[in-house]
């Protein structure tokens, strides 16, 4: 983990960016190393997943600090000596053993520590991760997916108690099921009190004499579970989508971890993204760029037919009004538009006669006819006079 490249570096944006370059930067690395568009390239497979994961840290304003202030040991657990506690709990002290309560209640005799969470009280369980692929259409139009994880799950052998059937788990009698234990020392300073980890049953609280066979007495085991997702209209690629409750079981009766779940997009053929519009380019040829006529539009509701006027010059645009995505939570069902982009096709494979009907043409227009390259050649003349 050690030689993973700065997130910022991987979306190629600089380290005070905003959150709209840094959006804007994740979709152009991501279309261009979309699995899709490089059907067996590993390395741009490797570049497309590196970019997702450097935008879901320098997406979320949380996760981002941590990562300018720690760097990959604040978000990822697994990076240098590694922390535990949930997907981010990566311990920013370099892995050394020692616990910050210990040390408060070695100068000031437990009282700086706080109080110790009881050990047998509800826990909440930790998330799950996972993602899921759709297509540009879907995203439009929102969709239905299902998932497949793995969670840990309350052992159906022991009711979750840990111990064998038949048998209970029983308060430890050390520290009479608090968990912790004081100690007191003689020093030079005076008597010290510390506080830690009962040593009989390793900060439980309890002790289980006969364990579970099916969960080696942990009391959870576990288990595959498919869980339906509603993926909003509107939904953009790298958004992630929250299942309350379907992540990993709590302890002593706390709740359910939730499901956390990536949206990725694919590419579409010709629609492209732009927050909640849609960009098409729409090829026309030179007659209808010059008399005018009626094309068809494409839109992700079908296509429509648009009267292009006499004298449409290349790169000209228009925009049409709600044809876009939809703006999820939005109270008054705000919807984007598509903004269409016009571009001239210039001929190509010109039989003889076609190039000299051309040319004919081109002789019996007049400056009147090309407006813009006389206004240009003006401007050349005034430069360079």
């Amino acid at each position: 983990m050690a030689d993973k490249r700065d997130y910022y570096e991987v979306l190629g944006v600089a380290k005070g960016a905003s959150e709209d370059e840094i959006k804007k930067a994740y979709r152009k690395v991501a279309k261009k190393y979309h699995p899709d568009l490089n059907p067996g390239n590993a390395e741009a497979e490797a570049k497309f997943k590196e970019a997702g994961e450097a935008y879901e840290v320098l997406s979320d304003a949380e996760k981002r600090q941590r990562y300018d202030q720690f760097g990959h040991a604040g978000v990822d657990p697994n990076f240098g000596a590694g922390g535990a506690g949930g997907p981010f709990g990566g311990n920013p002290f370099g892995g050394m053993d020692f616990d910050l309560g210990d040390i408060f209640s070695s100068f000031f005799g437990g009282a700086g520590g706080g109080r110790q969470s009881n050990p047998n009280g509800p826990r909440r369980g930790s998330d799950v991760e996972t993602s899921v692929v759709i297509d540009f259409m879907e995203a439009a139009k929102g969709c239905k997916q299902q998932v497949t994880v793995s969670t840990v799950d309350h052992c159906t052998e022991c009711g979750g108690s840990g111990a064998a059937k038949g048998t209970f788990p029983k308060t430890c009698p050390q520290c009479g099921g608090r968990g912790r234990v004081v100690r007191q020392q003689q020093t030079p300073f005076g008597v010290m009190q510390t506080e830690a980890a009962c040593p009989q049953c390793r900060g439980a609280g309890k002790i289980i004499e006969t364990p579970c066979r099916a969960c080696g007495g942990s009391g959870q085991t576990r288990r595959s579970q498919t869980v339906g997702i509603n993926i909003p209209a509107g939904i953009d690629d790298g958004q992630v989508i929250t299942v309350r409750g379907k992540g990993n079981a709590g302890r002593n009766g706390g709740p359910a971890g939730d499901l956390r779940v990536g949206v990725h997009v694919r590419p579409h053929p010709f629609f492209e993204r732009d927050e909640y519009d849609i960009l098409v380019d729409v090829p026309i040829t030179f007659a209808q760029a010059a008399l005018g006529g009626e094309v068809e539009i494409p839109t992700i509701n079908g296509t429509e037919t648009y009267r292009l006027k006499e004298g449409t010059q290349t790169g000209e645009t228009i925009r049409l009004r709600g044809k876009g995505f939809p703006v999820i939570n939005s109270r008054r069902n705000m919807v984007g538009d598509q903004i269409v982009r016009f571009v001239v096709e210039i001929p190509t494979h010109l039989s003889s006669s076609q190039k000299k009907k051309i040319r004919e043409l081109d002789e019996d227009l007049s400056e009147k006819n090309h407006s813009s390259g006389r206004s240009f050649r003006d401007k050349i003349k005034k430069a360079f006079k």
